[in-house]
């Protein structure tokens, strides 16, 4: 088979411009710079030139954290960054109001807002898989168009059928073998970081709950007098509050 029969540059082109042109028309610049990021991070993944998310490494810089919550103590510690945006952000808000009660509720808002480009994404490269069998067609209807009236002229016959297989080739080529696998792999990629984040997310609940006064594995102090019963075993310690008095 001679492939360099089926190149063909101006087919090619009114095939990949046209998907390309209304796919931008339709998605909007957002959703297209999207596409471009995620691809560009998925790809770059794919070939090694990018590291995919690290679950082990953020849980030591979480676990460290979380240290310095214990030692200090939730209204004396102070944030402290582990090179994450959507944990930094959690921790720090958490931190600055005093509560773990609202974490779940940030660590949510935070994932919504970093799926949100990954889905763009991925809807954006779906909606071009379905434009390019379109421009397929197009550019086949153009080339029968180019068909000689009197049927005489054999070149510009052949010519003009070539180019409408072309057309459909084209179209068919670019949405099934590129563009929907390229919307599959950033999807992968997306549900694979997801989990993993999730499961560090409850993971990080759960450690919030042991380590800060009131959770379920240090019970919350109190100010009331101790019983008789506990006076018997020793002096009880007195809570001081930070900068406060006992």
């Amino acid at each position: 088979m001679n492939f360099s029969s089926m190149i063909d540059p101006s087919t090619l082109a009114i095939v990949l411009g046209g998907t390309v042109l209304a796919t931008f028309l339709r998605a909007g610049w957002a959703d297209w710079c999207a596409m471009l990021s995620q691809l560009g991070g998925a790809l770059g993944q794919t070939f090694g030139l990018s590291r995919p998310f690290d679950a082990e490494a953020m849980r030591g810089r979480v676990a460290r954290a979380l240290q310095d919550m214990q030692r200090d103590g939730l209204l004396r510690a102070e944030p402290r960054r582990i090179g994450d945006p959507e944990f930094d952000s959690a921790i720090a808000t958490m931190i600055t109001q005093r509560s773990t009660s609202g974490l779940k509720g940030l660590l949510e808002q935070a994932r919504q807002k970093r799926l949100a480009p990954a889905i763009a994404a991925v809807n954006t490269l779906g909606l071009s898989a379905e434009l390019a069998p379109v421009f397929g067609l197009g550019g086949t209807l153009i080339s029968l168009s180019r068909l000689p009236a009197n049927g005489v002229d054999r070149s510009a016959y052949m010519g003009a059928i070539g180019m409408a297989v072309h057309a459909t080739l084209y179209g068919l080529i670019l949405a099934h073998l590129v563009l929907a696998p390229l919307a599959r792999l950033v999807e992968r990629r997306m549900i694979h970081e997801d989990k993993a984040r999730q499961a560090l997310a409850h993971w990080l609940e759960a450690e919030i709950a042991e380590a800060t006064p009131g959770g379920h594995g240090a019970p919350a102090p109190t100010r009331e007098s101790p019983s008789r019963g506990s006076r018997a075993d020793g002096p009880a310690p007195r809570l001081v509050q930070p900068g406060g008095k006992p």
